[in-house]
């Protein structure tokens, strides 16, 4: 049963893992706290509205420990495949998790930091963020929470006062320290590492620690944990085809095994159905283009379970993984229906429909956003032509799921392309001037009202 959002229920569950699984590190000393954002919605779901904004500063940018939690910062420890090319060299080396409680849902929930300073693994990096990332991180978690996408939240994003320097944006920018709240940042990469070092111990302690925190199950079993995560990755991949979403690096360190997406670079939402669209300005190759990040979500799995090879045997887990097309398919369905605004009505039908609105939106190079937003409920206007007669004909019968009578279908569909977020940067970046931010945070939250 939920409990009331406003109690603070604290854990330290990740604990019981041992040293072997982190670090324990120091937050950087910044020379400001100024608060920019905090999420209020998301706080209240683990009891954390309550703070007053000099208790926000202090836990949020001073890193003072939240009572009955972790006593000090932990540095994860992980490896993980980055473009296809294993590096052992990597962990948490900008962020660290600084305290873990329970939701009005009960589940585990980590606060886990961007930006927050330097840890055993920032290699050359300075361990920080730029207040340019951390507002678009906050604008990829809104628009993804609305739109159905299983995301971490950005929780709070504090500017630091410093001026960093940076080869992709103009620079010196200014700095910043985010907190994510997250269901879990335990990665794909996270089991890679125990594999790479042979840690059996480590390993079956790791799978129990996910089954019995993350899932809810007893027991130890890696090829019913492969099955799970092998679901809820599938239906992740399904729901970022769904929104348009490209997340741009897709790497096993950057997979989370509840199959929640989080960790937002170099994020972009595709304005058309373009399956060659990339996000990441150096993925030459197309590598985590637009409609090849369900293969990309499954070959990390697939590392998955090479890794759990150390404790189980193939065969059982070559099974488990066969189970990934079937999990896309109907999470694909599913999400794509929900976007149109529709009940399912059978599995040829749902699968006709699919195919329809998939083949309509790659041939005619319509707008994502406008599409969806136009023929919520089942009914494309009568201003679409003919090239949408398929899907106008695919929509006959439908029920709408959800009626039309929010305020926001009296206005144009929220988007979030490139371009607006520039946008909403600029005067940020130039005269401080956050109203831009707040308006927009404002109009997606009432698309996701609208939708849900």
């Amino acid at each position: 049963m939920p409990v009331s959002p406003q109690a603070y229920r604290p854990e330290t569950a990740i604990l019981t893992l041992g040293p072997v699984f982190y670090d324990p590190v120091e937050a950087a000393n910044f020379p400001q706290t100024i608060l920019r954002f905090r999420n209020d919605r998301a706080a209240a779901q683990v009891g954390l509205d309550t703070l007053d904004d000099a208790e926000w500063i202090s836990h949020f940018g001073r890193f003072t420990p939240l009572a009955g939690t972790l006593p000090h910062p932990l540095a994860l420890r992980y490896h993980g495949h980055q473009f296809r090319s294993y590096n052992p060299d990597i962990g948490d080396g900008r962020g660290f998790t600084f305290a873990q409680m329970r939701d009005d849902r009960g589940r585990l929930i980590d606060l886990g930091t961007k930006g927050s300073g330097q840890t055993p693994y920032s290699r050359f990096g300075d361990g920080r963020l730029t207040l340019k990332g951390g507002v678009r991180e906050i604008l990829a978690t809104e628009m993804l929470e609305a739109l159905n996408v299983p995301t971490s939240r950005t929780l709070s994003l504090i500017e630091t006062g410093e001026a960093l320097e940076r080869g992709d944006e103009p620079s010196p920018t200014r700095g910043a320290v985010l907190v994510r709240q997250s269901h879990s940042h335990v990665r794909i990469g996270t089991f890679q590492r125990l594999a790479y070092e042979r840690d059996e111990d480590a390993m079956r302690r790791l799978v129990a620690y996910v089954l019995a925190n993350l899932y809810g199950e007893d027991g130890d079993d890696p090829v019913r944990l492969l099955s799970l995560v092998v679901e809820r990755t599938a239906t992740l991949a399904a729901r970022y085809m769904a929104a348009g979403f490209v997340h741009g690096v897709l790497n096993s360190d950057n997979i989370n095994v509840t199959g929640e997406s989080f960790d937002y670079g170099p994020w972009r939402f595709a304005p058309t159905w373009d399956p060659q669209f990339t996000a990441a300005y150096f993925d030459h190759a197309g590598l985590y283009a637009f409609a090849r990040q369900p293969e990309a979500i499954h070959w990390d799995v697939m590392q998955l379970a090479a890794s759990l090879r150390l404790i189980a045997d193939s065969d059982p887990l070559i099974a488990a993984l066969q189970g990934f097309a079937e999990h896309y398919q109907s999470a694909i369905r599913d999400a794509l229906l929900w976007r149109l605004g529709v009940r399912p009505r059978g599995e040829a039908e749902d699968r006709t429909l699919v195919q329809a609105l998939e083949r309509t939106l790659r041939a005619t190079d319509a707008g994502i956003d406008r599409v969806f937003f136009d023929a919520f409920g089942g009914t494309l206007p009568d201003a679409y032509g003919e090239a949408w007669n398929d899907l106008r004909a695919a929509l006959q019968g439908y029920a709408p799921r959800k009626d039309r009578t929010h305020p926001y279908w009296q206005t144009e569909p929220c988007s979030m392309l490139i371009d607006e977020v520039e946008a909403i940067w600029a005067p940020i970046d130039q005269s401080d001037d956050w109203t831009a931010l707040h308006a927009k945070i404002g109009a997606v939250r009432a698309m996701g009202e609208a939708l849900a």
